[in-house]
């Protein structure tokens, strides 16, 4: 698929994914769980849909290693050794950088009460 992972971009990720810890059932081949997460991000489907692709046994599997590297700070990482790469490379320039953002209105009721999400504050509220 068009939407998989580079050989070169797989050798720059694979270092940074948390290896498996512990005894127990060997564990869903990471690249491909990346791939099916990235299908899923890039397709805008819903997770059940990944069983309608060549991805369909990472469906589950999928949902809860984007949960864990987000919580865990893999994600972060992984940007970071992208983000790096492209400035030794001369790709990413500073002065040519944007933040694209979302603001969602509080439901009625709820006073005036909003969430701002930085890469740092984890979901932090407050008044407006």
């Amino acid at each position: 698929m068009e939407d998989e992972l580079t050989d070169e971009q797989w050798a720059m990720i694979q270092p940074l994914i948390p290896k498996q810890i512990g005894p127990g059932k060997p564990r869903a081949d990471d690249r491909e769980t990346l791939d099916a997460i990235l299908y899923v991000m890039s397709a805008g489907c819903r997770w059940e849909n990944l069983e309608k692709t060549l991805y369909s046994h990472h469906y589950s599997t999928a949902w809860r290693r984007l949960r864990r590297w987000e919580e865990d700070g893999t994600w972060k990482k992984i940007l970071d050794a992208f983000v790096s790469k492209g400035y030794s490379l001369g790709i990413v320039k500073m002065d040519e950088l944007s933040i694209d953002s979302t603001t969602v209105p509080a439901k009625k009721g709820e006073g005036r009460l909003a969430m701002t999400v930085t890469s740092t504050s984890r979901g932090r509220r407050f008044m407006r």
